[in-house]
């Protein structure tokens, strides 16, 4: 039995060793770089403001969360042209979310696209693409608010014509409504202040999440035909799309970056059941998309290496260590300590260094999430490669997809738009963010909600 306790304790070793090299260099590059003041910015761009395009696409969603989410789009402080497209791809609550729609039927800034059928995120999106011109895309998802100035702040970003894609900070809109919020409200503060903000170093933020980020739209000219096709084992790839439309903008020598302070808040799973559903889409989607990656990485700055090496490998490791520690506890009767006190020591430095940068000791509790990632978390990611060719939403059922080469109706409506959404008095409107410390997701929420989190800001 000595073998399970050796093998337990070398992978966990290499484990520790590996993250302390990963996570040093993680936390060395996501140091905020200096850059030019956002005034001193808008002043050098006002004259040529690109014109924007934001996409919502919608199905099924709560009308007071849709309602919500586009008073936000309404209310951007964005000096240049704004075009708000939204997508309802097929719902079947259309009657109840149309009274949101009718809200907005006198701006020519708003344009509601119905989709006859359900075609799934990716091709609704796609519908939107087509149907519009603006020189930037946004990407909006249907259960997320922005700041008034998130609009501006990636429009800045995306004055560098090397730039493809760009994203913005993501928190949870509903933080404060259970245990498993707060936790996840961290982990998107670790995403995307560590891992994103260490790859935008080097220009290649390897995944713009979905419910807010960015295109250009002379980048999605040339690979929108590559992202409507994907497929994966000879079926389409309806899911991942924000990670997958990433690596194409990195494939074709476009630069992806990540905006700290540009704030979305989205709803995220308040249960464990929809979150391991959501964990289990996106492990798929990452695994499909990891060999696409792989090949950029000659080409990509070495820390791009570690930062794959580091994210796969590492679960591995820890995993093996796991598991054969498990095996020594049940088997051999003995309790293995080494791995035990390795893990928990390598949690805890991980969640002090979080808290002293974001400087809130609550993230002293994602230690939390070690157990959940060991116990449901790797078991889950090891049934996704096993099951990669399955496509199914997981949480949400796709109905009377249109056949391939069947052309997909589209009801247009050129004007829905805002004058009553500014009349009403709407808790969870968002207001201007003005962050002191872009770092806090708490002051960000502060800035960007205008009501409780406890609320779930619906």
């Amino acid at each position: 039995m000595d073998l399970l306790a050796t093998t337990s304790a070398v992978a966990v070793s290499s484990y520790a060793l590996l993250s302390t090299i990963y996570k040093s260099a993680q936390a060395l590059y996501a140091q905020p770089a200096t850059n030019p003041s956002l005034q001193d910015s808008l002043g050098r761009s006002e004259a040529v403001l690109p014109s924007v395009d934001v996409i919502v696409p919608c199905f099924n969603e709560d009308p007071i969360t849709l309602a919500q989410c586009l008073e936000s789009l309404a209310s951007q402080d964005y000096t240049g042209k704004l075009q708000v497209y939204v997508v309802d791809d097929g719902s079947a609550n259309r009657d109840v979310v149309a009274p949101v729609h009718k809200i907005y039927a006198n701006d020519p800034r708003f344009s509601v696209i119905l989709l006859a059928n359900n075609v799934g995120k990716r091709k609704a999106q796609i519908a939107a693409i087509r149907s519009s011109s603006g020189d930037l895309v946004l990407n909006v998802d249907s259960d997320t608010i922005i700041a008034a100035d998130v609009v501006t702040k990636l429009v800045l970003k995306m004055h560098d014509p090397e730039v493809g894609a760009a994203m913005g900070q993501l928190i949870a809109s509903n933080r404060s409504q259970t245990w498993l919020t707060r936790l996840i409200d961290m982990e998107y503060w670790l995403a995307c202040n560590e891992e994103r903000a260490a790859q935008a170093r080097f220009g290649a933020v390897m995944c713009c999440c979905g419910p807010c980020a960015m295109y250009r739209r002379s980048a999605l000219a040339l690979l929108l035909d590559q992202y409507e096709a994907q497929f994966f084992r000879g079926k389409p790839s309806d899911f991942g799309e924000d990670r997958h439309l990433t690596i194409l903008m990195l494939k074709a020598g476009f630069r992806t970056e990540y905006v700290s302070d540009a704030i979305a808040a989205t709803v995220v799973p308040d249960s464990l059941g929809p979150y391991l559903r959501q964990q289990l889409r996106w492990a798929r989607s990452t695994f499909r998309d990891t060999f696409l990656a792989l090949r950029l990485l000659p080409e990509l700055d070495g820390y791009l290496t570690l930062d794959v090496i580091g994210q796969n490998l590492g679960p591995l490791l820890l995993a093996l260590s796991s598991l054969a520690a498990l095996a020594q506890l049940l088997i051999a009767g003995s309790v293995p300590w080494w791995t035990g006190l390795t893990i928990a020591a390598m949690t805890m430095v991980r969640c002090s260094v979080a808290a002293l940068r974001a400087r809130e000791l609550r993230f002293l509790g994602f230690a939390l999430h070690t157990p959940i990632n060991i116990f449901l978390l790797l078991p889950l990611k090891a049934y996704a490669l096993c099951t990669l060719s399955n496509s199914d939403w997981l949480s949400r059922k796709v109905a009377n997809v249109p056949a391939e080469g069947e052309e997909q109706s589209v009801i247009l409506h050129p004007n829905a738009g805002r004058h009553a959404a500014s009349k009403r008095g709407m808790s969870g409107t968002i207001h201007k963010a003005r962050l002191s410390s872009p770092e806090s997701s708490l002051a960000a929420t502060k800035s960007v909600c205008g009501c409780d989190r406890s609320t779930a800001c619906k």
